[in-house]
């Protein structure tokens, strides 16, 4: 039975974003030849990091990336009521980074696997050209 993304709020579609993002970076960082636990940690920093989250979305909004009902559910993630606090980051970021997060949770149950992998190589890329302002520095060893 698949969950229909229109009756989950935002926060539980950036949930399953949160963690369907984290796979593609973490596949693309083990692809880079990157093993050593705190190698992988410093570098998925770079692309899951609230800021560089908010950063992305900025980018998108910038090349026209998204549709109109994927800036709806972005909308409905960045808007939702939140019981958790932002760690290292001021509130703002947070809220961007929770709707950027929802973005893919909706995709994913959405069933527009295509459009999750696009989105994502679109965001490894836009990281490591360094516009998100966290380019990646660290070598594999």
């Amino acid at each position: 039975m698949q969950t229909d993304p229109q009756q989950l709020n935002g926060i539980a579609l950036a949930y399953l974003g949160d963690a369907v993002y984290e796979v593609f970076i973490r596949e693309h960082l083990l692809a880079r030849g990157l093993v050593r636990p705190a190698q992988l940690q410093k570098a998925a920093t770079a692309f899951v990091s609230a800021k560089a989250q908010a950063a992305l979305i900025s980018g998108m909004e910038a090349a026209a990336l998204l549709t109109d009902t994927e800036w709806d559910y972005y909308r409905r993630g960045r808007n939702a009521k939140s019981y958790t606090h932002a760690k290292h980051t001021d509130v703002v970021t947070y809220r961007v980074s929770t709707g950027f997060e929802a973005l893919f949770g909706y995709l994913k149950l959405a069933g527009n696997t295509a459009r999750v992998a696009e989105l994502a190589a679109w965001c490894i890329a836009y990281v490591e050209e360094g516009k998100t302002g966290h380019g990646q520095t660290i070598k594999a060893q």
